[in-house]
């Protein structure tokens, strides 16, 4: 067995991980991060940037929210059932952790809201490509690779971490394999688990959420985010906490269909298997509600139906709620991805000459569909009284032909996993800290409640970053207080 030795081990190299390490390298600290996949980042390479408030770009863009007006917002939006010190400290952090990364080179492309009822809290990392979109965050990790390399810190790659050695209650060390399937035993006094949870894991989402990957939930799932940093933690006597999914809605089907998948995101008449509208549609630009909609639905599906004159007005005026994931500008391809669809006969996506036929596609009840399409378009010539829907996103369904996409509850991830306390030290059943082990990122995150902060946008990217942050720091803090009593 090779032998190593070091004050802190950050077990797993993406957004949290870093940033803890990247921390309690600064105070010089001997780091070694054990990163299971080839290169670091993680998940959050798909990202696009974190939340910050009170930072220089917002207050250069006039951007006003302060941070006591964020944490209002936060705790009223959870009805304070989430630990209000951590939500605090996380807050308060993140506009200085987005100077902490603009001081290592990370350009930031500004401020940004995702729908319009959000707050513009967003960060977006300034993409390499000029576009914003989607993977604009991975230039970021790689400075923070590139900085944590600087300080000194070991980074290895392709070397999980197995099991955190407990003994006489504290942290003394990690094992871990090598490429070569060699054990390693670290020897160190505090650890830092930034897994990244468990969506990867369909056994772990069906046992601890409401939902079941490929029944009611279509997550992305990242390969190597199983949850093993949670089971380490649940070894060594770590509480386990609630858990959720960070829900996106999306549709199930696997057709390269953007342009078909976007005009369906917009707030067009939705339906369930019933035939009947269950929501306001103008809250689909708020993924988190529109996909909590759609889990109280049968099969926890819903269908977005247009017609061609729909189709045309989106094609002629372009998307009525635009945003910077799936940045859409043109409906040109509908068409030409409408008939790829139809031709590949995916049952997710689908076209017919009738409301009727539409209905034999989908299995939507046909009566009640063809009476809610009737009163849909008589409130379309007054006023939706059923839901108060805004006249400007009101348009009547005339055909001569019907297309329909199927949404379904997606996922960035997991939520929750490893109890901590509001300094990132992970507690016990009992609430008592164990010594020398810290939590941060997905795997201890539990600060929404039931239901994302969407409101405020970058929030999982954000407290990656600042959760990771303040266990580095907390780590040193405990580190320096250990040895002082040892020396």
């Amino acid at each position: 067995m090779k032998r190593m030795e070091c004050d802190l081990v950050v077990i797993a190299a993406g957004p949290a991980g870093l940033a803890a390490a990247n921390a309690a390298a600064e105070k010089e600290a001997r780091v070694i991060v054990l990163e299971k996949a080839s290169t670091t980042g993680g998940a959050s390479n798909m990202g696009m940037g974190p939340l910050g408030i009170e930072t220089r770009i917002q207050r250069e863009s006039l951007i006003g929210i302060t941070k006591e007006e964020a944490f209002r917002r936060f705790m009223d939006y959870t009805h304070w059932r989430v630990d209000a010190r951590l939500v605090r400290e996380y807050l308060y952090k993140s506009g200085s952790t987005i100077d902490w990364l603009q001081g290592m080179g990370v350009e930031f492309a500004g401020a940004f809201k995702y729908f319009p009822e959000s707050e513009a809290t967003w960060h977006i990392v300034k993409p390499e490509n000029g576009e914003i979109g989607p993977r604009a965050a991975s230039g970021m990790l790689r400075v923070m690779t590139r900085r944590l390399e600087e300080l000194g810190a070991q980074l290895l790659l392709e070397t999980p971490a197995k099991k955190i050695l407990r003994e006489n209650g504290r942290i003394v060390g990690v094992l871990a394999t090598d490429k070569t399937g060699e054990e390693i035993r670290i020897d160190c006094s505090a650890v830092v688990v930034a897994t990244g949870g468990f969506g990867d894991n369909p056994e772990m989402i069906k046992q601890y959420t409401q939902y079941e990957y490929g029944k009611n939930m279509f997550s992305f799932r990242i390969p190597g985010v199983v949850g093993d940093g949670m089971k380490m933690a649940w070894d060594v006597g770590a509480a386990k906490t609630d858990f959720n999914m960070e829900v996106a809605y999306s549709s199930p089907s696997q057709g390269d269909y953007g342009t078909v998948k976007a005009v369906h995101c917009q707030p067009n008449l939705c339906v369930n298997l019933q035939g009947e509208r269950f929501v306001n549609e103008e809250v689909m630009s708020n993924t988190t509600f529109f996909s909590n909609a759609l889990t109280t639905q049968k099969n926890s599906f819903g269908y977005s139906i247009i017609d061609d004159s729909i189709k045309n007005y989106y094609i002629k005026n372009g998307v009525d709620k635009f945003n910077l994931v799936s940045h859409i500008r043109s409906c040109d391809g509908y068409d030409a991805e409408m008939a790829a669809a139809q031709k590949a006969g995916d049952p997710y996506v689908v076209a017919a000459d009738s409301i009727e036929e539409l209905a034999a596609k989908t299995g939507i009840h046909a009566e009640n569909l063809k009476k809610t399409v009737a009163e849909y378009n008589a409130a379309c010539k007054s006023r939706d009284e059923l839901f108060n829907k805004d006249a400007r996103y009101l348009k009547p369904l005339k055909g001569p032909r019907f297309y329909c996409v199927t949404m379904a509850p997606g996922a960035y991830g997991s939520l929750g996993g490893i109890k901590i306390n509001y300094k990132t030290e992970v507690q016990d059943t009992e609430w008592n800290t164990i010594p020398g082990l810290y939590a941060a990122g997905t795997d201890a995150c539990t600060i929404f409640g039931d239901s994302y902060v969407f409101i405020l946008p970058g929030n999982t990217m954000g407290f990656a970053l600042n959760s990771g942050r303040m266990a580095g720091e907390h780590a040193v803090e405990y580190l320096v207080d250990l040895y002082s009593q040892n020396a």
